[in-house]
């Protein structure tokens, strides 16, 4: 037989990488596995369940004030920050008691309003933070009368403003945006205290808890118009929320819990005690690492 030429070799090895071509073929390879390809498009995701740093922006609660002494901040018991491991606080949850002492930062103020919130939100995002933790608005209702309560549309462009200023620098951190706690409940839980009703008098909240016996209707309504602030800020907070999609609300959980006298700090029957935030830490660690965000 005679011997093919090179050439000729060469011209067989085209025609039959043609054929396997034409015919869908790929020598040496196996077909990928199913639902890989589908694996490979799918984006990640956008709100990461385990944060590896936390910042906390707001007003007294997150200071824990009253919680170990009258009238005084107490940032270890923070729900949010805080090192006490009776509170077992969200940082302290998610990044372990080393990792919370090194990686999360308390920026909130006591007597502060969502019209501080913007400034706060600049120092937490100096820290390029993977989730800010946001608790405001019982001092925008809490001011001296009912009247002089922060109107629904100053809050909400302020509450914007402090968003946009998070995002200009920091486009991918998740914020946690806790609801405002029921206020008229924390009257009618404190008022059965005498303590309570005297530190009371020191000016904390005059709008709701002043006259804190008085059940006259004027006093009634006045609450009234308070506690439907609340509800109002409440709303604002949801669906400013709603349009960022790394921001989660908690649904008014916080607005919702039905805080009781353990709850409460026994210096003044309004703030929340060891206890209480304690209670706030579980309810934003269940939001933070749900599944899907609150409906």
């Amino acid at each position: 037989m005679r011997k093919r030429s090179s050439r000729g070799r060469g011209a067989l090895a085209v025609v039959a990488a043609a054929v396997l071509g034409l015919a869908g073929c790929d020598a040496g390879s196996s077909p990928a596995p199913k639902g890989a390809k589908d694996r490979a498009s799918r984006p990640a995701p956008l709100w990461n369940r385990s944060p590896a740093s936390i910042a906390a922006v707001g007003d007294s609660i997150t200071r824990g004030f009253d919680a170990c002494t009258v009238l005084s901040d107490c940032p270890e018991v923070s729900w949010a920050t805080g090192s006490d491991a009776k509170v077992d606080s969200l940082a302290v949850r998610l990044l372990g008691v080393a990792g919370a002492a090194e990686r999360s930062w308390n920026y909130a103020e006591t007597g502060a309003r969502v019209a501080d919130l913007p400034d706060q939100m600049s120092q937490a995002a100096a820290r390029d933070p993977e989730l800010v933790t946001v608790m405001v608005g019982a001092n925008d209702a809490c001011r001296s009368s009912a009247r002089a309560m922060t109107s629904v549309s100053d809050f909400r462009a302020d509450f914007e403003e402090a968003l946009r200023t998070l995002r200009e620098t920091r486009p991918k951190t998740q914020v946690y945006v806790a609801s405002v706690p029921n206020l008229k409940r924390l009257w009618s839980e404190g008022r059965t205290n005498p303590l309570g009703k005297q530190v009371w008098k020191l000016g904390i909240c005059p709008s709701m808890l002043s006259d804190a016996d008085n059940l006259t209707s004027a006093a009634v309504v006045r609450r009234d118009r308070v506690q439907q602030r609340v509800m109002e800020y409440n709303k604002v907070l949801k669906e400013v929320c709603a349009k960022d999609r790394r921001c989660r609300f908690d649904g008014g959980a916080v607005y919702d819990y039905r805080f009781g006298t353990d709850q409460l700090s026994h210096w003044d029957w309004f703030h929340p005690s060891k206890d209480g935030q304690a209670r706030l830490a579980a309810i934003a660690y269940r939001t933070i690492t749900a599944a899907n965000p609150v409906a």
